[in-house]
C-alpha cells in the first residue's frame, strides 16, 4: 500500500510503534494481526447508507477497512448512548460527529495526545476549523477531522433572472437591497413570496447555524474561557472586550421580521424557509452544502444554484459555519489502536476525497480540497467553503435552540431591546455549560 504525505509524516516522525503502538492506549490490543487493524465499530450522526458506502469505497483502496463497521446515531442521544455504553462493556471504538456533540462527548473520549499527533503536523493538515477539537490544558485533539459540511446560499435562478437580477448576492448589504425587488406582500403586509427566511427562528431552516455564522463574521468568539479554566458564551454583549458588537448581529438579523422595515421579508407564519424554498415561493435560502442532492430530489423542477454564504462588505476576512465531522476514540473502545489507526487512515487526501464525493460533504483536509471536480458546481462552492468553515464548542443543541428562539422572539415581539436580549442570552447559554 502507497503511503499518504500524512501517513508519512507520522512515520517518519515517531516511527512505526507510535502509529502502531499508540500513545495512552498501549494497554488495548489490537485483534487485527500483521498489516490490519481488526475489528472497529464506529457510531456516528452522519447517514448510515453514505457511510456504508464510503466504507465500501475505502475498502476497495485499502483491505484494513475490511472489519471497519459503521452504525448511524441520533445526535441528540448521542452522549447518553455513549455513557450506557461505557457503563455497561459495549462502547463504540470510534465516535464520528460534528462539533456540536463535541462538549457533551467530552469525558466519554480520549484526546489523542501531541505526541502522536503533533500541533504543526495538525495546522499543516487540516482546515482551520478543526481547532474546535484541541482539547483543554495541552492534552491533544478530542479528534481527527474527516468532513465538513459548510453554509451556502442556494438561490432561485427563475425568481432572480426574473426580477432583472444577473447574480446572487455576494454581500449582507446586496441581499437587503434586493428586498423591494422580489418580496411580494398584500396590503395588509402579508407574505406571498419572501427574499429569504431570516428574521424568526422556529420556521428558519439552519437557524442556529446562520446565526452562529453572522456572529463569527462580526469576529465574536461564541465561547469564552476564564481564568480558572471553565468555559462560557460570548456573544459580543461586552463590546469593549473583543471590539465587536453582538447587538449588531442580532438586530441584522431580526429586521428581516419586523414589518416597519424596508428589509421585511419574513415572518413566523410562513411556512419552513426550505419548504418554500422547495415549493418555488423563496428566492434564496441558506443551508448546508451537503443539502443540494435533497433539494434536487424534492422538486426536479427547480432551477437552483449554489454560491458562497454572503460576507460582510466592509469585512477582510470570509467566514461562515460548518459542521465538521471528526474521529473521536471512545474511553471505552476495545481496539483503541485500531481505531486509531482508521481515524488516520480516513485522514489521508484519497479517503477524504471519496468520501467526500459519497457524502456531499466536502473533505476536511487541505490537500483533499485542491481536488474539487470543476464539473462539480456544488463541489466547487463547497470545499472553497470550508477553507474558512469556522465553528465553536456549543452545549447541547437542542439549548441553544431554546436560547437562540427564545432571544429572537423577545426581540421581534418587543418584549425586549437588542442588547437585553443579548445579555439574556449570553447568560442562559453560560448556565447550559
Amino acid at each position: 500500500m502507497k503511503l499518504s504525505l500524512f501517513q508519512t509524516i507520522f512515520l517518519s516522525v515517531f516511527g512505526m510503534s507510535a502509529l502502531i503502538g499508540l500513545f495512552v492506549f498501549a494497554t488495548y490490543t489490537s485483534s487485527g494481526g500483521a498489516g490490519g487493524v481488526g475489528a472497529v465499530v464506529i457510531w456516528g450522526t452522519l447517514p448510515q447508507k453514505d457511510m456504508q458506502n464510503t466504507l465500501a469505497e475505502a475498502t476497495k483502496v485499502d483491505a484494513a477497512f475490511k472489519n471497519v463497521s459503521y452504525i448511524e446515531k441520533n445526535p441528540a442521544t448521542l452522549a447518553s448512548d455513549m455513557a450506557v455504553s461505557i457503563a455497561t462493556g459495549s462502547s463504540p471504538d470510534l465516535v464520528l460527529a460534528s462539533q456540536e456533540e463535541l462538549y457533551g462527548l467530552t469525558k466519554f473520549i480520549q484526546p489523542i495526545p501531541n505526541s502522536s499527533l503533533p500541533v504543526n503536523t495538525f495546522t499543516n493538515t487540516f482546515i482551520k476549523e478543526g481547532e474546535v477539537f484541541t482539547a483543554p490544558a495541552g492534552q491533544g485533539y478530542y479528534g481527527m477531522p474527516f468532513l465538513v459540511d459548510p453554509l451556502v446560499l442556494f438561490s432561485n435562478r427563475a425568481i432572480l433572472s426574473n426580477s432583472g437580477i444577473p447574480r446572487p448576492p455576494a454581500t449582507w448589504e446586496g441581499l437587503i437591497g434586493l428586498v423591494p425587488n422580489i418580496a411580494a406582500l398584500t396590503p395588509t403586509r402579508q407574505v406571498t413570496r419572501g427574499l429569504i427566511g431570516l428574521g424568526t427562528y422556529n420556521n428558519v431552516r439552519n437557524a442556529r447555524g446562520i446565526l452562529s455564522a453572522l456572529f463569527l463574521q462580526q469576529g465574536i468568539p461564541m465561547t469564552a474561557y476564564s481564568t480558572s479554566g471553565t468555559i462560557g458564551a460570548d456573544l459580543g454583549s461586552d463590546s469593549k472586550k473583543n471590539g465587536a458588537d453582538g447587538s449588531s448581529v442580532l438586530g441584522f438579523y431580526t429586521q428581516f421580521a419586523d414589518p416597519s422595515k424596508v428589509s421585511y421579508t419574513w415572518n413566523s407564519s410562513l411556512p419552513d424557509s426550505e419548504q418554500m424554498f422547495i415549493s418555488g415561493d423563496l428566492a434564496l435560502y441558506i443551508g448546508y452544502a451537503s443539502r443540494a442532492h435533497f433539494l434536487k430530489t424534492a422538486n426536479p423542477n427547480l432551477d437552483f444554484t449554489t454560491s458562497l454564504l454572503p460576507q460582510s462588505g466592509v469585512s477582510k476576512v470570509k467566514r461562515t459555519y460548518g459542521l465538521l465531522y471528526a474521529f473521536m476514540i471512545s474511553r471505552g473502545a476495545k481496539n483503541a489502536s485500531g481505531a486509531y489507526q482508521v481515524a488516520a487512515l480516513f485522514a489521508n487526501t484519497n479517503e477524504q476525497s471519496a468520501s467526500a464525493t459519497a457524502t456531499g460533504l466536502a473533505p476536511a483536509n487541505i490537500g483533499a480540497l485542491e481536488n474539487v471536480s470543476s464539473s462539480d458546481p456544488v463541489a466547487a462552492v463547497s470545499y472553497a467553503s470550508a477553507l474558512y468553515s469556522e465553528g465553536w464548542l456549543s452545549p447541547a443543541a437542542v439549548g441553544v435552540d431554546r436560547v437562540f428562539s427564545g432571544m429572537i422572539s423577545d426581540v421581534i415581539s418587543g418584549r425586549s431591546e437588542l442588547s437585553g436580549a443579548l445579555s439574556d442570552a449570553e447568560s442562559s447559554l453560560t448556565s447550559l455549560y
